[in-house]
């Protein structure tokens, strides 16, 4: 069988050769093909300039990520934040450029596997309780209010463990330095534009501060405490390869005085001239781009996120190294020291009152009939919500009120004037609590300790560059614990990237069991 149908397709062939060569037929195969492209020029002409150049764009980039799907996951990283801006309208559903990019990686990887004639899912480190924590989502629909907010929620999780196992199927060693550097880019891009707004005073009145002297930047999220979170999310690696950078560029290369022949002496010398330069290049590209994000990160004016910078910034620089773990304890020391004595005066005034509004605000024993200024709207809203989550996680106990579903059931526990959802409780640990019960804040802190416990592994296990990626990892995930105590940054992309996060580590990790 296997040998007539090899004849079969030898003969197809070769009456297709016999075809190409008859002059008539040529001719016909000629004139069709230009009747074909006159009528793709007519059709161009008449279409709108815009519609065209997207639907070239789009016909290449559908192309380029059928062919190589890990070149989609490079750019869907640097889209990651742009993606609001980028966004199709299909049946009355928006579809943002982000989704609509992960699943054609998704599809192109699935189509590799059939042409393979295998499809192969892999089983990486966070799985199982990756399943687990989405198995109680999923028992928490039974109780939810709003299916339709339930399901936008658990999708999100769904993408997250999707572009989890696609990086753990595809990722190589040559593909971390490029995933990196597009995360990088887009913070660098975001910083800088933030920094327009800060200082250019661009976007709504209601974010100047300093007597209208500056505005909170806010990037492309719309609101400063996102935009600072995102930031937030690529510090630590920014700072984390600008450390290892600066080792490797002061360590001398190792000799070449061995080498007794002239002329190789001096080749030796020239190649280190030229390895010590692009490592002081990329040492200078790394603090720049460092510098530029924590200038953005200030320019957001969001507490939360420099609480958790500065957690991520202390275990990276810690982690780094024994010296640097000294001198952070020492410098945390004399921080308290210097609290204790007053003298907080030395730090800058924008700072100091961005603090100093929240600390009253501690004592107020009922929310509800509480006094409120411009200074302490934020803290007081943010103590609204949580004792409305705690509410809602006291009346659901064990499986609360669905996934997703705080800003439905919100109204029925809304205090004082505090009327507005805001779309989650601005503590993630009490936005699982009231959404899942006691049963997902178990679920949620199992998968994140393994999460935690796998980066730890990771950056125990590597070394050079990989393990300085695996610390900027640990250090992102700091960030985001610390972060999400006042916040939720499971939105606006921002979950994706944390994703991608996960599937590098789990990459890194993957490495030292093979080596």
């Amino acid at each position: 069988m296997t040998t007539t149908m090899m004849g079969t397709l030898g003969q197809t062939r070769l009456d297709w050769h016999r075809l190409g060569q008859n002059p008539t037929r040529q001719k016909m195969v000629r004139l069709a093909g230009l009747i074909s492209l006159l009528g793709i020029a007519i059709v161009i002409a008449w279409l709108p300039l815009p519609l065209v150049t997207t639907a070239l764009l789009g016909t290449i980039t559908i192309l380029i990520i059928l062919l190589r799907p890990v070149w989609g996951l490079i750019t869907l990283l640097a889209l990651i934040p742009f993606s609001p801006l980028v966004s199709l309208h299909l049946g009355g559903v928006r579809v943002g450029g982000m989704e609509a990019l992960l699943a054609l990686m998704l599809i192109a990887w699935l189509l590799r596997m059939a042409v393979r004639g295998q499809v192969v899912i892999p089983h990486p480190p966070l799985l199982v309780p990756w399943l687990v924590w989405l198995g109680i989502i999923l028992v928490s629909w039974s109780g939810a209010l709003s299916l339709g907010a339930t399901a936008t929620e658990t999708l999100k999780w769904l993408e997250m463990l999707a572009l989890y196992l696609f990086m753990a199927a595809n990722m190589k060693r040559r593909h971390v330095p490029w995933l990196v550097a597009s995360m990088l880019l887009a913070g660098v891009v975001q910083a800088g534009l933030g920094l327009h707004q800060f200082i250019g005073r661009v976007g709504p009145e209601g974010f100047l501060i300093l007597d209208g002297r500056f505005l909170r930047a806010f990037g492309t999220f719309r609101q400063p405490n996102p935009y600072a979170g995102y930031l937030g999310l690529t510090l630590p690696i920014a700072l984390s390869l600008m450390l290892w950078s600066f080792s490797q560029t002061s360590q001398n290369p190792n000799p070449q005085s061995q080498i007794t022949d002239h002329k190789c002496q001096i080749t030796g010398h020239r190649s280190q001239i030229h390895t010590r330069v692009s490592s002081l290049a990329l040492s200078a590209l790394l603090a720049a781009a460092t510098g530029l994000i924590l200038c953005g990160l200030y320019a957001s004016q969001s507490r939360g996120a420099w609480i958790g910078a500065a957690a991520a910034v202390i275990v990276v620089s810690a982690v780094r190294s024994k010296r640097a773990a000294i001198l952070f304890a020492t410098a945390v020391t004399l921080l308290t020291i210097v609290g204790a004595l007053g003298a907080f005066d030395l730090l800058p005034e924008s700072v100091v009152q961005r603090f100093a509004d929240v600390v009253p605000v501690t004592g107020i024993p009922n929310i509800a009939i509480a006094e409120v200024t411009d200074a302490n709207f934020p803290a007081i809203e943010r103590m609204a919500h949580w004792q409305a989550a705690l509410n809602m996680w006291r009346d659901h106990l064990w499986l609360g009120v669905g996934f997703g579903n705080y800003p439905a059931v919100y109204p029925v526990y809304a205090i004082g004037r505090w009327l507005d959802p805001l779309g989650h409780a601005h503590n993630f640990c009490l936005n699982v609590a009231s959404e899942t019960g006691l049963v997902g804040l178990l679920a949620y802190g199992l998968f994140w300790l393994s999460a935690v416990a796998l980066s730890w592994r990771a950056v125990r296990g590597s070394r050079g560059f990989q393990r300085a990626v695996a610390i900027g990892c640990l250090g992102v995930l700091v960030h985001l614990t610390v972060h999400n105590m006042v916040d939720n940054l499971f939105v606006q992309g921002m979950y994706l990237q944390v994703a991608a996060v996960l599937g590098l580590l789990v990459f890194i990790d993957s490495q030292q069991a093979q080596s």
